[in-house]
């Protein structure tokens, strides 16, 4: 599957944004890398623009609020009642950062610091359902929280979108898979990650799909950007990690991932 027109199943990862201080650039190095074109939002949504493949949405870039502010591609699940689940996102220990507003006629939004301090935001589907394409080249495909207090993050997510868990049984990883409580289909994961420095926040991380990662990988340096390991052969499919020139980091990967 790699459209969407309708809205999409409570507890999924259904869009990623990107704050950045050159927008311009940031615009210039997507388009390049995974032939993004651009949707302007105009002035009244703060010159915030779509991210289009072939002429589906597939991520959102703006401008950041406040200068200060990390770059960082930000994580956000789907919700019915965005107000509902601010309340549960309060009450299981999280934080919000913005309260649940409008947007427009687009959808209803929060964004929430979940119980181990990690980043997200929660989309309550308007006109806009989020990612329109995924799971294919230049399209988003996975995101993942990556913590270090893995059972305190997995109460939290269960307690406020009422997900399970699927543990993956590898070698030297604690991982489980996110299961939506819809249908229970495999729409993200959690790794308990030992090796984020101290000083390091715990991030939800986005993935897109690449056609030919060890390409990708070639020409976002060449772009500017810096890799944070060599392209890896793994058993979810050839990967690697993409720090961008204006410091967010992303995952490119090969292989493939259904989800509706």
């Amino acid at each position: 599957m790699s459209t969407k027109i309708s809205t999409w199943p409570a507890a999924t990862p259904l869009w990623v944004d990107l704050g950045v201080d050159d927008l311009s650039a940031a615009k210039a190095f997507y388009a390049d890398l995974f032939g993004w074109d651009f949707v302007s939002g105009g002035k009244e949504s703060g010159d915030y623009v779509l991210a289009h493949l072939r002429g589906r949405a597939v991520a959102g870039l703006g401008p950041k609020q406040d200068p200060g502010m990390p770059t960082v591609w930000t994580t956000f699940l789907a919700s019915d009642d965005v107000d509902l689940t601010a309340k549960k996102i309060g009450a299981a220990g999280g934080q919000l950062l913005a309260p649940p507003f409008d947007v427009m006629e687009s959808g209803r939004m929060a964004l929430a610091t979940d119980s181990v301090g990690a980043a997200f935001g929660v989309w309550q589907a308007g006109t806009h359902i989020g990612a329109e394409r995924v799971n294919e080249h230049g399209s988003l495909c996975w995101n993942e929280l990556h913590t270090r207090d893995y059972s305190a993050a997995r109460s939290f997510y269960s307690e406020v979108f009422d997900v399970s868990y699927q543990d993956v049984t590898e070698e030297g990883l604690i991982y489980s898979t996110f299961r939506r409580p819809s249908d229970g289909r495999e729409v993200g994961g959690m790794q308990h990650d030992a090796a984020l420095p101290e000083n390091a926040p715990n991030y939800w991380m986005t993935w897109f799909a690449s056609d030919y990662v060890a390409g990708t990988a070639t020409r976002a340096v060449e772009l500017g950007a810096t890799l944070l390991g060599p392209v890896a052969e793994t058993t979810l499919g050839r990967m690697v990690v993409v720090r961008a020139p204006q410091g967010e980091v992303f995952g490119v990967i090969d292989a493939p991932r259904t989800s509706d």
